[in-house]
């Protein structure tokens, strides 16, 4: 099949790599672009803390930027929002991880048996853009934190006649969809290039029910059975 991988660089290389060994073939159009604010973190670590948590690999990949300054936080209990993310940890050198559902409210059930009320303090290195679940259920908790906004999601530019040329033999297969902002720059270009959803591909494929319900309505669009990649690729 020929599918459109529209994540970030560098990871929609690895994603086309993946594809590839599938026997598929994979065209890459990253939309959004990551800024990392790599002095944030540098604070944030300054900040009292006993845990830390990420939702993201864009911000394990922030962390990594500190270089040898971030030797002295790989010992401290890092909350992981699912399996990749927790992967990128361990690559890193992080020692104590402990792994979330895969959802920012499962997260932070698992902080909560961790910390709880007036019983430690937590550092969450997060993203803009970013949906408030993780937080929201934090504060529910009553759980000490402190959110620093590590890196922002930008959209790549692209020109109304990338899509058209892209689908001059015919539509994709399936589209790969990881997130609603992504999503979103994926629809708008689509009205600058004059084209609707079914122009572009007959299935379009979702991280999870929060990225399907960016798209129009009555797009054929599919859900991953767990919100990660492995199930994301099932799909296909």
């Amino acid at each position: 099949m020929r599918v459109l991988v529209t994540r970030p660089r560098p990871a929609a290389e690895t994603t086309a790599l993946k594809l590839e060994a599938m026997g598929h073939h994979a065209v890459v159009l990253p939309l959004m672009q990551a800024q990392h604010f790599v002095a944030a973190v540098r604070a944030g670590f300054e900040r009292p803390h006993d845990a830390i948590a990420v939702t993201s690999a864009q911000a394990i990949g922030v962390l990594a930027g500190l270089g040898p300054a971030l030797d002295a936080h790989l010992a401290t209990p890092l909350f992981a929002v699912g399996a990749a993310t927790a992967r990128a940890a361990a690559e890193l050198g992080f020692k104590d991880i402990r792994v979330g559902a895969g959802t920012g409210e499962a997260l932070a059930e698992t902080v909560a048996g961790f910390l709880g009320a007036e019983t430690g303090s937590l550092l969450y290195f997060a993203g803009l853009p970013r949906a408030d679940g993780f937080e929201h259920a934090l504060r529910e908790r009553a759980i000490d934190h402190v959110t620093i906004e590590c890196y922002r999601m930008s959209p790549v530019s692209h020109g109304p006649e990338t899509l058209p040329a892209l689908i001059q033999f015919g539509p994709f297969d399936a589209v790969l969809l990881y997130s609603r902002e992504t999503a979103r720059r994926l629809v708008a270009l689509m009205h600058e290039s004059g084209l609707v959803c079914a122009d572009v591909s007959a299935r379009y494929l979702c991280l999870s029910a929060a990225v399907k319900e960016v798209l129009p309505a009555g797009v054929a669009a599919h859900v991953a059975a767990a919100p990660d990649e492995e199930s994301l690729l099932n799909l296909l």
